[in-house]
C-alpha cells in the first residue's frame, strides 16, 4: 500500500490540555479510513490537524514524502489536495449551488470558468444535485446542502477527502441520502478519512477503523476486527454503549 499521508508522533495541546497524544497513522491511496470514539476523544482535532485548520504542537505530517510542517513548505498548495466536508455545510448563502461549486476552482486552482462549470456539473450529478444547480442554499434541506458541500469539495479534485461527522447536524431522515452518496464515493476508489458516529456505515464502507480514546489511538484494525472482535476493554465498552443507544 502506498501511503498518501503519514502522521508521525503527532501531538496537539490547547493550553495545558493535551488533546492528541503521540498519534501514529497513515492514510493509504484508495482506502476508506474511519475514525470512531466518544465526544472529546480527539477525532475531529486529528482531522483538523491533517488539513492544518489546527496547527499541531509537534510531530510530522508527511504528504507524498515531504513533511508539511517544516518551515517554508507551501501550505496553501498542500491544502488544495485535501477536500473537507464539515458538519455545518459552510456553503455561501449568497451564491447558488452551481456557483458554490465553481468559486473555489476559479479562485484557488485558477481554472477557467467554463472548465470549472463543467467539473462542477459533473460532481453535482454524481451526488444527485444537478437539478438544483440554480437554487440557493436556503432553499435546500440539510441533506441536500451536505451533498452540495461534497460536490464542492470533489470539484477541487482532492487526493484525499476528509469528512468531519458529515451527518451529525442532519435530521434522521436525511442521514441516509448523505451516507449513500459517501458510499458511492468509497466504491469509486476515492481516498477518504471519515470521522463518524454511524457505526453501521463505518462497518460497511471502511477498509480500516481507528478507535480513539482520550487523545490516543486505542485500537485499529479492519471493520471485522474492531466491530466483531475488539481486543481492548475501552473499545468494547464504547461499542456496547453506542449500540445500546441505537
Amino acid at each position: 500500500m502506498s501511503a498518501i499521508i503519514e502522521i508521525n508522533h503527532l501531538k496537539k495541546s490547547f493550553g495545558d490540555n493535551e488533546v492528541l497524544k503521540d498519534i501514529q497513522v497513515s492514510v493509504n491511496k484508495g482506502e476508506v479510513l474511519t475514525i470512531i470514539g466518544s465526544s472529546g476523544s480527539g477525532k475531529s482535532t486529528l482531522l483538523r490537524c491533517i488539513n492544518l485548520l489546527e496547527k499541531p504542537t509537534s510531530g510530522e505530517i508527511i504528504y507524498n514524502g515531504e513533511n508539511v510542517l517544516q518551515k517554508g513548505y507551501n501550505l496553501p498548495k498542500y491544502r488544495t489536495h485535501l477536500g473537507m466536508v464539515f458538519q455545518s455545510f459552510n456553503l455561501f448563502n449568497n451564491l447558488n449551488v452551481l456557483d458554490n461549486c465553481i468559486t473555489g476552482q476559479v479562485t484557488v486552482l485558477k481554472r477557467k470558468p467554463e472548465e470549472a462549470e463543467k467539473i462542477a456539473l459533473a460532481n453535482l450529478e454524481k451526488v444527485g444535485m444537478k437539478q438544483f444547480q440554480g437554487a440557493k442554499p436556503n432553499q435546500l434541506s440539510g441533506g441536500q446542502k451536505q451533498r452540495v458541500a461534497i460536490a464542492r469539495a470533489l470539484s477541487m479534485n482532492p487526493d484525499v477527502m476528509l469528512f468531519d461527522e458529515p451527518t451529525s447536524a442532519l435530521d434522521p431522515e436525511m442521514v441516509g441520502e448523505v451516507l449513500k452518496t459517501m458510499k458511492d464515493l468509497a466504491d469509486s476508489g476515492l481516498t477518504m478519512v471519515i470521522v463518524t458516529h454511524e457505526m453501521g456505515f463505518a462497518k460497511e464502507v471502511s477498509d480500516r477503523v481507528i478507535f480513539m480514546d482520550k487523545g490516543v489511538i486505542a485500537e485499529a484494525g479492519t471493520p471485522e476486527e474492531i466491530f466483531g472482535h475488539p481486543k481492548e476493554e475501552r473499545t468494547k465498552a464504547f461499542l456496547s454503549r453506542i449500540l445500546s443507544e441505537h
